[in-house]
């Protein structure tokens, strides 16, 4: 699998605003229509999006879900 790298076109020049809600891993696996045991795995192997702890909580920030999907979906056209 290619590793990918960001341009500086991609890389934001400052932090991001909050998005109104974080996702729960049972949020994506409910937009990705996936089993949540694969959303695990994904977390498990560092293979999904990229995901970050709240205390105890796993979540993920829609950002970086849509980013990870666009770059599977570039990697399916090449």
């Amino acid at each position: 699998m290619a590793e990918r790298r960001l341009t500086l076109a991609q890389v934001p020049d400052g932090p991001r605003p909050l998005p109104a809600r974080y996702l729960t891993p049972l949020d994506v696996a409910e937009l990705l229509a996936v089993p949540i045991e694969t959303v695990y795995q994904w977390r498990r192997k560092r293979t999904g999006p990229r995901g970050f702890r709240v205390g105890r909580h796993l979540r993920y920030d829609p950002a970086d879900v849509r980013t990870w999907v666009e770059s599977l979906m570039e990697g399916a056209v090449a």
